[in-house]
């Protein structure tokens, strides 16, 4: 843990980039070193950024229902963020997100480099496409590989699913019902690889 606390410690001073300076603080990953499973998000939401956790607003409790489902517990996770500040757009006393872009995602990548050398998962699962091309590259579809084992450049299997927060925007319950169901089945792909394992 200790390697973890110090990274912690160092990205909570991260200016890097802009958005340290209107985000509430910096969202570093949660879990511990040796984790079998790490996902990776695109950036912290409105209540992430309030609390200084991720993974602890709506998506979260939907990323936790699924996890429970198919047998993955929150302990055996590290969670983290391919953008460690949110990124956001003043609308009245609503903050709404924002796509972070290039500059945010390389500004970060060193952190989630070394998120991924301290806890060494066996398995790094994507939530998103902003996510998933910070990890696998810019020419990544999560609309054409998701639920497949991918390859990459580093020793953890991979995969890549969509951000739970994506099945929440669903136009109706129908929908939203069918777009949890195909999640679940994403994630069930990754546990039978821990189980594997």
């Amino acid at each position: 843990m200790d390697d973890l606390e110090r990274l912690r410690a160092q990205a909570a001073d991260c200016r890097n980039c802009d958005l340290w300076e209107h985000a509430t603080q910096t969202v570093f990953g949660e879990g511990r070193p040796g984790a079998p499973l790490m996902f990776v998000g695109e950036q912290p939401g409105d209540h992430e950024d309030l609390e200084g956790s991720p993974f602890v607003g709506p998506a979260g409790a939907l990323l936790d229902k699924a996890m429970a489902e198919v047998g993955i517990a929150r302990d055996d996770v590290y969670v983290t963020n391919a953008v460690k500040h949110f990124k956001f757009e003043q609308r009245g006393k609503r903050r709404i997100h924002k796509r972070p872009g290039a500059t945010e995602l390389k500004a970060c990548h060193p952190w989630l480099d070394a998120e991924l050398e301290v806890v060494h998962p066996r398995m790094v699962c994507a939530l998103g496409a902003i996510a998933a091309q910070s990890l696998y590259g810019s020419k990544f579809k999560v609309t054409v590989m998701r639920g497949q084992l991918v390859s990459w450049d580093r020793e953890p299997a991979a995969m890549a699913t969509v951000h739970p927060s994506s099945i929440l925007r669903a136009p109706d319950d129908a929908a939203r019902r069918s777009a949890y169901a195909e999640f679940v089945n994403d994630l069930q792909v990754a546990a039978s690889v821990l189980d594997a394992a």
